[in-house]
């Protein structure tokens, strides 16, 4: 009988002990995982780094270790446009320029009508739908060639040059090259009679 009573006391302690104990419930490869009531380790304390290969007070972040990041000296020099492209014309003229997005559907249309125009001889309506879509589409090779041939019909023939020499930065062997190439040779004729 005293063997029951001392087997009956041990277990009951182990049962208690094992109460006391914090509960561990093992993952599915069996091993355990930690304790619940344990907090999760802090990244601004310095105890666990990230990154052994920075020692502690040191950090990665280029704000913190003060890169520079300012153009190089020479820049301006080797990309003269670029101030007016981050800055647009405001930063070179001091004016502020109205804003039209890209819509090369509203210039195909505009050098549509221009054409029009150009076709029944009103010039005046074509050089403004030309220059309309040369605003939706800034480039164009067509609109540039087209407003070039309106304004050689309008007279204005220093503008119409710029406009035959774009089309050729643009396309120099474009479908349409041989007639800008032929406007260039017409007003260099014009231009030397009237001199």
């Amino acid at each position: 009988m005293r063997l029951k009573v001392l087997a009956l006391l041990l277990s009951i302690s182990l049962s208690l002990s094992a109460q006391n104990q914090p509960s561990v419930s093992p993952n599915k490869k069996g091993d355990q995982s930690a304790p619940q009531n344990q907090a999760p380790p802090r990244s601004d304390d310095g105890s666990s780094r990230p990154d052994p290969h920075f020692p502690v007070g040191e950090t990665s972040s280029s704000k913190d270790n003060g890169v520079d990041i300012s153009p190089p000296k020479d820049d301006a020099s080797s990309h003269p446009y670029s101030q007016a492209a981050v800055g647009g014309d405001e930063a070179t003229t001091g004016e502020v320029e109205e804003f039209h997005p890209w819509d090369p559907h509203r210039a195909i249309k505009d050098i549509e009508v221009g054409d029009f125009y150009l076709k029944r001889k009103n010039y005046r309506a074509a050089k403004d739908r030309y220059r309309e879509a040369l605003i939706y589409k800034p480039g164009d090779a067509i609109a540039q060639l087209r407003l070039g041939e309106t304004l050689e019909k309008l007279g204005e023939l220093d503008e119409a040059r710029q406009n035959y020499e774009s089309y050729l930065k643009i396309l120099p062997e474009g479908p349409l090259a041989k007639e800008a190439r032929q406007g260039l040779v017409r007003l260099n004729k014009v231009q030397s009679v009237n001199k």
